[in-house]
């Protein structure tokens, strides 16, 4: 039997065969305060979050200077300045690492450049989020790769052919890997979801855990993923005390996300089984199924036809509606009384 693939993030199994898992994106939604990030990450944990995840930016080794030329849709500043803003400090994200581990938690993070992946290694996180804007940034995946640890990789604005040179780096190098569906749009709109994008990934690469980053502003989209068979969805997470930021059209709050998350875990359990009864439908199917009756008296000696026979509720009888036709043609041997059921004993 072909089993399904997994990936294990500290003793958090994730794959098809268990509880989807939600990623709540920090991001930069604290704007580079530690006191924020920390109410926000206790306001994850009383909904439930499982996975924590922030971004870690070093941006003179993550950028170049052009980049301050470049100011991005859902911001009033340039990219580089945005960033060194919102950023935390090395130590500031230690700290923070150690403040979710102590509440129960899991706490990855996002490199955007080599150094940015060396700080997250020598805190020793335990997985690696890449991000869509890096799935082709193949130096980047291979130096990550070297430190052996399980990699989730969004795929946005890239195509199967790109991110099957991500997987085959992933791949050589043994690492436990999963791969998220994502449109980098914030927020992402429904016509721009494209949410088959799953089903093509799952087909693409069978060996791969399949996920989706949800940069929509609500739950309905991250709710379709699970049911196509995500394993993994990325949420950007705010609280009501941030008014505005860059990801907060595309960010739901504590009320939301404990609703998202128990409704990504019945949408799972929902999802179990295939197409034939089961035990519990037993007292059901008693009385919705048919049994054959007699529509007349019928004496002994005759034979039985459409003439005598048809099929009623409920459906405990000795012959169920499939034998109807089976007994046409057989004897009465003894006298059965009209709408009443057919027993074995009735039948030579």
């Amino acid at each position: 039997m072909k089993k399904n693939p997994y990936i294990k993030i500290s003793k958090r199994k994730i794959g098809p065969d268990y509880l989807p898992v939600v990623i709540v994106e920090l991001g930069i939604n604290h704007k580079g305060s530690l006191k924020l990030a920390k109410k926000m990450v206790d306001a994850a944990i009383r909904a439930g979050a499982e996975i924590i995840k922030h971004q870690t930016h070093v941006p003179e080794d993550e950028m170049s200077l052009e980049a301050k030329k470049i100011i991005p849709k859902n911001a009033n500043k340039n990219i580089y300045d945005l960033i060194k803003s919102c950023m935390l400090s090395k130590q500031e994200e230690k700290i923070l690492k150690k403040y979710v581990e102590d509440k129960g938690s899991i706490f990855i993070s996002t490199p955007f450049s080599r150094q940015a992946a060396n700080d997250l290694f020598e805190i020793n996180v335990p997985a690696f989020k890449i991000g869509s804007g890096e799935c082709n940034n193949y130096p980047l995946i291979k130096h990550i790769s070297k430190m052996k640890k399980p990699i989730i990789l969004s795929t946005g604005m890239n195509d199967i052919r790109s991110i099957k040179k991500s997987v085959n780096i992933l791949s050589n190098n043994k690492i436990q890997f999963a791969l998220l569906h994502c449109t980098n749009l914030y927020p992402t709109s429904p016509k721009q979801m494209r949410l088959n994008g799953i089903l093509e990934l799952k087909k693409s690469f069978p060996k791969a855990v399949i996920g989706y980053s949800d940069h929509s502003g609500n739950n309905l989209s991250s709710l379709t993923a699970v049911a196509l068979g995500a394993s993994i969805v990325e949420k950007h997470f705010t609280i009501e005390s941030i008014k505005s930021g860059p990801d907060i059209s595309s960010s739901i709050n504590e009320k939301d996300l404990k609703k998202l998350i128990n409704d990504l875990n019945e949408i799972y359990v929902s999802k179990k089984g295939g197409v034939k009864p089961i035990k519990e439908e037993k007292f059901t199917a008693n009385f919705a199924f048919a049994s054959v009756v007699a529509i007349k008296d019928i004496k002994k000696g005759e034979k039985f036809s459409s003439k005598n026979l048809w099929v009623k509720r409920p459906g405990n009888g000795d012959f169920l509606a499939d034998k109807l036709e089976k007994i046409y043609g057989k004897i009465c041997k003894k006298g059965v009384k009209k709408n009443t059921q057919l027993k074995t004993k009735h039948v030579y």
